[in-house]
């Protein structure tokens, strides 16, 4: 039996899609690489299968659905991405994507879904980005990554993300040794 509790989670849910939706479809826009901004566009239509999902609950539990519009904070991200560039905010993005990458695990409606896979992948998709920024990984590595990692068990995402993280930790280790041997 639905209640208004459960009405209003479905409420919530679908409005934290309908911000992905936005701001993916920004970051999309925004991106001169057209690599990258085809991984945002995937990660927007998941979230609109998302969305979709929990207006039908809505509805199914005798609620209305009200027109689809992004929070405040949700257009000041938008504003920022068409201004200074989709890399100023996927720090913003990627981060809330791991804050809710378990956010459906417990939630009974969603738990014959592919929700709570497809938020755990939209985390690790973003963070791959996020580590690699410094070494620029090619927006075709990342569209292969989001393309297949359901069907081969995130291999090649984890192998980039790894490799992103040595990287990362070499150049980390030189600087560190560099600034030692001065003192």
């Amino acid at each position: 039996m639905t209640n208004s509790q459960d009405i209003a989670r479905y409420r919530a849910n679908l409005q934290g899609e309908v911000d992905s939706i936005t701001l993916y479809n920004a970051m999309a826009e925004a991106e001169s690489r057209p690599q990258l901004a085809d991984v945002y566009r995937r990660l927007s239509k998941v979230e609109e299968k998302h969305a979709s999902f929990w207006e039908g609950k809505i509805r199914d539990a005798g609620g209305v659905v009200n027109p689809r519009t992004a929070t405040t904070r949700t257009h000041i991200k938008v504003w920022l991405a068409k201004f200074f560039g989709p890399g100023l905010v996927l720090p913003m993005i990627a981060s809330a994507e791991q804050a809710d990458r378990g956010m459906y695990d417990h939630q009974p409606e969603s738990s014959r879904t592919g929700m709570p896979m497809d938020e755990r992948s939209h985390a690790r998709i973003l963070q791959a980005m996020l580590d690699t920024a410094p070494q620029g990984m090619e927006g075709s590595s990342l569209a292969r990554l989001e393309g297949r990692h359901r069907t081969i068990g995130g291999n090649a995402l984890r192998a980039a993300v790894l490799g992103a993280n040595d990287g990362l930790l070499s150049n980390l280790s030189l600087v560190m040794g560099v600034a030692g041997a001065a003192l």
